[in-house]
This record gives C-alpha cells, structure tokens and sequence, in this order.
C-alpha cells in the first residue's frame, strides 16, 4: 500500500505543471545604434535621461550604454550592425522575482531555455528566450549586488521627460499565436484592441504584463514590413502627465537644435495624447499621456486581424 501511495504521489507531482512566478514590468528595450554618441545627445541631451553606466570591449571600445529611466527600467544603446531583419530592434525584456524558477516553468511549458541561469556583466540574472516571431526576450532578475542596485537612487535628474516607460511595441505576425504565447504561457492579460483610421482590419492589442501596470503592443500587418517600417513599428513608449509641458520643455532644449522633426501633439485611435519623436537610427520614441482626453475609456476593436 505504502509504495502504490508514493506512486501516485510522484505521478500525480509529475503531472503538476510548474508554477509561474510573477512577470513584474517591461525592464529594458535593446536597440542597434549607428553611432553611439548622436544616440546619446538624443536619449541625454535632448529628452533628458541620464546614463549611470557603459560597458567596453576587449579592445576599449565601447560595446552599450544604458539610458535610465528609472530604477526598473532602462534603454541599452548597442553600437554595431543588426542581426536580423528587425530594424533597429535587439530585444527588450521582463523582470521576474525568481529568474530561475520561471526557467523552470517555461520549460515545463515547451518553451526552449537555457540549461543554466547565469549573471551577466552588470551582475542581474539574465538568460535569453525566444517568442514566436522570432524576437529575442531576455528575463531578468534585479540583484541586490548587481551595477543596477549600487545606481540607485543616482542618475535619476528632474530633466527626464519622462519617469516610466510604460510599453515597448513590436511587430508581431499571426495574433492567435502570440496570444498562446504571451497570454497562454507567460500570463499577460488583453486590455484594448485598436485599428487605425479607416483601416478594415486589426491593428494593434495590448497585453499588460501579469503582475504590474506595464505592457506591450503587439503590432499586426498584413505585408512584412521593411526595416525603415520596422524602426517605426518596434517603438518605446514614454508616459507623461502633461503633453503640452512636455513638448514645450523640448522645445526649450539646446539640443533641440539637433533635432529637425516636426513635434506634432495629436490624439491617438485609444483617445490619448501622443507626440512621436525619433532618434536617430529612426526608431520611434512615443511620448503619450496616461489618461484619455476626456476620463472615457476607447472602445476596443471588433475588427478581425490580418493574416500574414
């Protein structure tokens, strides 16, 4: 009797899927850059980031940078050439509480991971995944003694035009199988739907992260886009409060001298205020207000998506 018990009780343990531990926030989008320092004067001198830190090769050269956002969140600078065909896009990535248990949890969804959990140079748990499209998507774990931790509470000055970054978009190919992806395996919620203006099919959905306020945008085409349309399709998202303060305090900027793209304040399809700007590998910096403009939420789509 004993051991037909214990072998239900292994049966029964080996059938139990893993549990997901939580997906906490959008910790960092990675983007190719042609010359380190116009991307610089862009994201520091122009929207008014600071960089606490900066990585080198062998050889001396600098190989990132890391624009601050905030303490969770940050945009890594990579100069050199692209690896595949996703415009200025390395990758971008969600920070956990236990990097290792979700590698657990992933496997045990079929997903391919690493055999080890690692640390990388600024000292964070960090290993890389891939979702359906290809894109790359590191998980992250914050270290108390990790680079990150010993900035904190520096690098953080009241010229940011923004504290939160609060979705990284990119383009996405069949809805239905990034939503077994992202909503099926790792837990991400549906918020909104939303289809451009006299568009007859789907255009973007947000998926909200399962344990915070962050999100991503899945953004749907029809054709594959090119690499100019890419730059414009994988974009951050930057909140901010007010926009009319916001593009008033750009205008203000000597360094907005370097920047000769028409800063335009319009309202959005989800009937929030945006402005686009552009860096200058061309990807697309969202500057959009958390609120829309009358308090009403904008109803979701019922179009049907495109089929690539």
């Amino acid at each position: 009797m004993r051991i037909l018990l214990a072998f239900l009780a292994i049966s029964l343990t080996a059938q139990t899927p893993a549990k997901r531990p939580k997906i906490l926030g959008v910790a960092h989008i990675a983007l190719w850059v042609g010359d380190l320092a116009k991307s610089r004067a862009f994201y520091k001198d122009f929207l008014g980031f600071d960089e606490p830190y900066s990585l080198k090769r062998d050889d001396g050269t600098e190989s990132m940078g890391f624009i601050k956002i905030n303490e969770n969140q940050y945009i890594e600078l990579t100069p050199g050439n692209r690896t595949r065909g996703d415009g200025q896009l390395n990758h971008f990535s969600f920070y956990t509480d236990d990097a290792k248990a979700l590698r657990d949890y992933l496997a045990s969804r079929g997903v391919k991971v690493p055999d080890t959990v690692g640390k990388g140079r600024l000292r964070n748990t960090n290993y890389n995944i891939a979702d359906p499209d290809g894109h790359t998507v590191e998980i992250f774990q914050y270290e108390p003694d990790s680079m990150t931790r010993a900035a904190q509470g520096k690098f953080i000055p009241d010229t940011r035009v923004s504290t939160h970054m609060i979705h990284v978009g990119f383009v996405t190919g069949p809805l239905q199988r990034a939503m077994d992806f992202y909503h099926g395996v790792l837990g991400f919620e549906e918020t909104w739907r939303g289809s451009g203006n006299n568009s007859k099919e789907l255009s973007w959905v947000n998926m909200r992260v399962p344990d915070g306020t962050d999100y991503v945008e899945f953004m749907l085409y029809k054709e594959e886009p090119d690499a100019r349309r890419r730059g414009t399709m994988n974009h951050i998202c930057l909140m901010v409060p007010d926009m009319d303060k916001a593009v008033a305090l750009l205008e203000s900027r000597r360094a907005k001298a370097g920047y000769d793209r028409p800063m335009e304040i319009r309202t959005g399809v989800n009937r929030k205020r945006q402005c686009n700007l552009y860096d200058p590998d061309g990807t697309r910096v969202e500057l959009m207000e958390p609120n829309t403009i009358d308090g009403k939420p904008a109803p979701s789509s019922i179009l049907a998506p495109p089929l690539p």
